[in-house]
């Protein structure tokens, strides 16, 4: 049992207990060469093993993977023992959100400010093909800056865990802020479903209580169903208007976040960030999810795959975002025809998909150059307007079955690379295309087979209103260290 004062794998230093859950508890720890505070979350193999939540944790882990912005909370590494699961998590201060709000309503301005925060989170996830399934104030973090910080992706669900239908028929959430199509068990949009629960959180955070409450949990499911609450007198007529086309209980109709950020209610009091810039990071070694569950040895090792020169990187999403407005939220508003770089899934082999890049780089008559880690760079053989027309391609591991893709134009003129995009690169890459990334567009095959790695979560019954879920929270695994 891990006690206070105890080191772990010679690296951090554990400090007081924070929190204590069915599978996990969470210590605060110092990182014993920088000195920085973390948060470790210490989950007990055998119990989740016994109640069968390896999946779970796998499908966390693989979403994660994707997700990392300054509203999300940040996980540096996984490590793990013939016993435990070590998180080691960014240490939020300021704790839940639900504190502050259960001490009463908060001023307009404080709620409008969280709520920026939290829907530039929520579109970030959505942009990687991530539903949260769970917005709450318990899940909602304050760092010791005031700012939020979204946690708790147990429930999330990938844009592949869709039926062939392209919704999601998991039932799960919490009562109070779930979503009608959600409760009705037809299948519904996991980000349609994401922006009713926003809905939800921002009506608290004005009010200082729930729009959905009785006694009765079906009549509380009724009232949610027909959308059926009211406005405090204190609500602004602008408020109330945005509240309701987020609430809206037919998610066809239901407001969208572009719309949302661009709201004058929103919009209000956006402070413009300074750009960040793009700052190099090393690439840490593939995590073996499955190693993490099967670390029997007796000595300390690392359980890392070994990755091949041509293999691409898993996902780092530091640089995905580093290039995205996921930063600043009033760079969100920009449009997205006039971005130099698109994205795309793909449910085939790396080798698979670079062989196709291949074939197009010959057919366009383009120079192909190749960099460990899924990195390809094509090159134009004659002078355009603005020079050699460069497009790069870098593809990341998800899952050994899946991939996300990202093409953009490294070099030379935006409108030649835009027209080799529209009639040559895109139409050539249709057999590949799990789906482009931000384009709402119905898939007419069966989801990739991702295994163990991103199963369909089982149909399960709603919790009971006001019950604290008690599912442990992972995020971005960097590597697994076995005793």
């Amino acid at each position: 049992m891990e006690k206070k004062g105890c080191v772990l794998m010679q690296r951090y230093e554990l400090g007081r207990l924070l929190g204590q859950g069915t599978f996990a508890k969470v210590h605060h720890a110092r990182n014993l060469k920088t000195g920085m505070s973390v948060a470790i979350k210490i989950i007990d193999k055998e119990r989740v093993l016994k109640v069968g939540m390896i999946d779970q944790i796998k499908r966390e882990i693989s979403v994660m993977r994707l997700i990392r912005h300054p509203n999300v909370v940040e996980l540096y590494e996984v490590m793990a023992t013939k016993t435990k699961i070590y998180f080691v998590m960014e240490y939020v201060k300021g704790g839940e959100l639900f504190n502050k709000v259960s001490k009463g309503k908060l001023k307009e301005d404080v709620a409008r400010k969280y709520f920026q925060q939290l829907i530039s989170a929520v579109d970030y996830c959505h942009s990687r093909g991530v539903c949260h399934r769970d917005l709450k104030p318990e899940n909602l973090l304050l760092d010791e800056n005031e700012d939020l910080k979204v946690s708790d992706f147990g429930f999330s669900a990938l844009g592949e865990s869709k039926r062939q239908d392209g919704l999601l028929h998991t039932t799960c959430g919490t009562p109070a802020y779930v979503a009608p199509e959600v409760i009705n068990r037809k299948g519904y949009d996991g980000a349609k479903a994401d922006i009713w629960s926003c809905g939800v959180v921002l009506y608290v955070l004005l009010a200082g209580y729930l729009p959905f409450h009785d006694s009765n949990l079906m009549e509380m499911y009724r009232k949610i169903g027909k959308g059926e609450f009211k406005f405090p007198n204190w609500f602004s007529p602008e408020v109330r208007r945005l509240l309701s086309k987020i609430m809206d209980p037919n998610p066809n109709t239901r407001i969208s976040i572009a719309k949302i950020m661009q709201s004058s209610w929103c919009r209000k009091g956006l402070v413009q960030k300074p750009v960040i810039a793009e700052v190099p990071m090393k690439e840490p070694a593939p995590l073996d999810v499955d190693a993490i569950f099967g670390a029997n040895e007796d000595s300390n090792s690392s359980v890392e795959s070994k990755q091949e020169l041509s293999k691409p990187s898993n996902l780092n999403a530091f640089d995905i975002i580093s290039y995205s407005a996921g930063f600043d939220l009033s760079g969100l508003f920009e449009q997205t025809d006039q971005k130099k770089e698109v994205r795309f899934t793909s449910n085939k082999t790396a080798s698979t998909i670079i062989s196709k890049l291949e074939d197009i780089a010959k057919r366009l008559k383009l120079k192909i150059k190749k960099w460990d880690g899924g990195l390809l760079k094509m090159e134009g053989s004659t002078e355009g307007r603005k020079g050699v027309l460069g497009i790069e391609t870098e593809i990341f591991e998800i899952t050994p079955s899946f991939h996300l893709v990202e093409v953009k134009k490294s070099s030379g003129d935006t409108l030649e690379y835009r027209k080799a995009m529209k009639k040559d690169i895109r139409p050539a890459l249709k057999d590949i295309v799990w789906t482009w990334q931000g384009e709402e567009q119905q898939q007419q095959e069966e989801p990739p087979e991702l295994g163990q790695q991103l199963p369909q979560q089982q149909e399960q019954e709603l919790p009971q209103l006001g019950q604290q879920e008690q599912q442990p929270s992972l995020a971005i695994p960097v590597h697994a260290v076995a005793p």
